[in-house]
């Protein structure tokens, strides 16, 4: 690769092209290495949940308004003009009128509703069709039935109403219609099917949910919902069996809106679960998917809830509520699940934030109210960011020894560089760079625990670790490049089990995790890295001795900005429970050369036969997967002649594992 300038980004060796030496040996002091160095992450964040796991596909099904904050709501109608109109008509988005030329037939009726705090009247045109529609994105390639329901209360005329699905509207094909019969003067909720014909909306191809009234009927609306008829408890399958082909073990539910959220709401039966703005984030928490749901998903896919309590706005008896709530309907109904003691408490955008004087009070306090109820409880105390650490991190372990078992640190970091009017490629090597060098910073916080009288046994977890790039141009969670970084990080943590323990990457849906855009569910890069890391089972560390070629990065990154000896092809290796497999987790950070190792397995044993080998790589590391090219970046299996010592050749850009039978 051409150099920047040396004082920026220097090679330990003129030419890259010749083999190096790869040697595994066994460790002298054997590391376990937990599996919970791969859990994830999940928020009510974009659509993660609404319009991502939750599988219904209507948005702000109560008609209720107010759910976003004014710059989503700009986003929404720059995006789609036509909301303008809708809004114009005091429809709530993203809802919009059958007929726009029909002019002022609704109205939001407050304090009359069967959900929430607001209905919708619907008044028909003498003669006439009138309704509102929402444009959806319906699983087509999946699944062609749909179930409903609707909430109403009849006024006059016409009891029957329409449900349908259509291609355009008023002016399109009708593609699936029932009717309902609401003819009760009471809130009523009423169910209905809607299947499609094969073929009869191409997949990613939007359609129309239409709820309408003919001949001078009036009725008031509230509570509909539309969900696929293959829907698990209400979640999408597709991210289900995504979700659980990951593997991870444990999934993190909290992030900022944490700090805001009373669990109460998201309890109990589904249409008494009021909708309202998830303040963290200016979108709509419509509740429906709380925490039995959570639990649900967290069964289906075979992890362990990890919960952030709310420290923001909440009270420690309320946390002590949620962990009594949660320990009596998992599955053990032993407690001594993981939680965390809120969120980026450091954080000013954080709801109700303490400051470094009240922080160790406030830990202690909620930490004693958990271990009441759940004596078992293994607690999480929110730490410093890796470059700020140290004052914070030592305010909270003034709390005695055994207030907490683990100090987080979030590593959710972009490719803002010291350097002056730096190259793409500077940008990109300075990022790949990182896990290196926060390898060595995370000793550090380590050690200040260790140094406190009351810490000696606390370790570190990373709840949350992602980088996306600021310039869009880039290594980000979404592309190659993001992967090449999440097989570093990893890397990284198989070498430190011992001091970060517990990790979540961010997350197991949106940003490095699964996406569902149009109806189609997709992974990213990293998915696809950290599901490969996950399925491989590493259990025990050995020792690598790598005389890869390196680089060094000065006025990189501003967390990190200087950071030497920067492997090029980065290993970590482990063996199985077993011990009869090895495992070499290889990321080549080279943006374009090929890298040669002579792999010398000869102190570990005999390959019992060829290596199985598994390799992600890219044309480039802006590729990503979308919904049109869900599996444009995915693993590739091949097998590969082994011995006690052999060749083997990396490319560019790209993270591979070798499993090799030991004899």
């Amino acid at each position: 690769m051409s150099l920047e300038g040396k004082a920026q980004l220097t090679e330990s060796r003129s030419s890259i092209s010749a083999p190096f030496t790869v040697r595994v040996t066994p460790a002298s002091s054997p590391q376990a290495i937990p599996n919970t160095i791969f859990g994830s992450f999940l928020e009510p964040i974009g659509h993660s949940t609404y319009g991502g796991l939750w599988a219904d596909v209507l948005e702000n099904p109560s008609f209720e308004s107010g759910l976003w904050s004014a710059g989503n709501v700009a986003t929404m109608v720059r995006d789609r003009p036509e909301l303008r109109r809708a809004s114009e008509l005091a429809l709530p988005l993203p809802w919009e009128p059958l007929e726009s030329s029909q002019g002022a037939r609704y109205l939001p009726v407050r304090g009359d509703a069967a959900n929430s705090n607001q209905s919708l009247l619907v008044m028909a045109v003498p003669g006439k069709e009138t309704g509102i529609e929402q444009r959806v994105y319906l699983p087509v390639q999946r699944e062609l039935s749909y179930t409903g329901s609707l909430w109403v209360k009849h006024l006059r005329g016409n009891p029957q109403i329409a449900v349908s699905l259509r291609s355009d509207a008023v002016a399109g094909t009708t593609l699936a219609e029932a009717n309902v019969n609401a003819g009760a003067a009471t809130w009523t909720r009423y169910t209905f099917t809607l299947t499609l014909k094969p073929q009869a909306v191409p997949p990613l191809a939007p359609v129309y949910f239409v709820i309408s009234l003919r001949d001078d009927a009036r009725a008031e609306l509230d509570n509909a919902g539309l969900m696929p008829a293959d829907a698990i408890s209400g979640l999408d399958p597709d991210v289900v069996a995504m979700a659980r082909d990951l593997h991870s073990p444990l999934v993190r539910f909290g992030g900022n809106f944490t700090s805001g959220y009373d669990w109460h709401d998201g309890v109990g039966p589904l249409d008494k679960r009021v909708s309202m703005i998830n303040a963290s984030w200016g979108i709509p928490e419509y509740n429906t998917f709380g925490t039995d749901e959570f639990l649900s998903f967290c069964k289906l896919i075979g992890a362990e809830p990890q919960v952030a309590l709310n420290l923001g706005s909440g009270t420690p008896d309320q946390a002590a509520d949620w962990v009594r709530y949660i320990d009596e309907r998992w599955e053990r109904h032993q407690g001594g699940l993981l939680w965390e003691l809120g969120n980026e408490l450091w954080g000013s955008w954080q709801i109700g934030y303490p400051t470094v004087q009240t922080l160790g009070a406030l830990t202690g306090s909620v930490a004693d109210a958990v271990h009441k109820v759940d004596p078992r409880a293994r607690l999480i105390a929110t730490g410093g960011v890796d470059d700020g650490f140290a004052e914070w991190n030592a305010a909270q372990l003034t709390n005695p020894a055994g207030t907490f078992n683990y100090l987080s640190t979030h590593y959710v970091i972009g490719d803002d560089v010291r350097l002056e009017n730096p190259t793409q490629q500077f940008r990109t090597m300075a990022d790949l760079a990182l896990p290196i060098g926060l390898e060595r910073r995370v000793r550090h916080i380590r050690q200040q625990a260790e140094q406190s009288a009351n810490g000696k046994e606390v370790r570190v977890a990373f709840t949350e670790w992602l980088l996306y790039s600021r310039t869009h141009g880039g290594p980000s969670y979404t592309n190659m490049g993001g992967a090449v970084f999440a097989g570093g990080f990893l890397n990284m943590l198989l070498r430190n089990s011992d001091t970060v323990p517990v990790s979540d990457m961010t997350g197991i849906l949106e940003f490095a995790g699964i996406w569902k855009k149009r109806g189609q569910v997709y992974g990213t890069p990293a998915y696809w890295v950290l599901r490969e890391y996950a399925n491989a089972r590493p259990a025990t560390a050995v020792s690598v001795a790598n005389s890869s070629p390196t680089y060094s990065v000065t006025q990189g990154v501003r967390s990190l900005p200087e950071i030497a000896d920067v492997p090029y092809l980065d290993v970590s290796a482990a063996l199985s429970a077993d011990k009869k497999e090895l495992l070499l987790f290889c990321v080549n950070r080279h943006l374009t050369d090929t890298l040669t190792a002579k792999i010398d397995l000869q102190a570990l044993g005999t390959p019992a036969g060829p290596a199985q080998v598994t390799t992600l790589e890219a044309s480039n590391l802006l590729e990503e997967n979308d919904e049109e090219e869900p599996n444009r970046v995915k693993p590739e299996e091949s097998t590969e002649p082994a011995g006690g010592v052999f060749t083997h050749r990396f490319p560019n850009s790209s993270v591979t594992i070798l499993h090799i039978a030991l004899r």
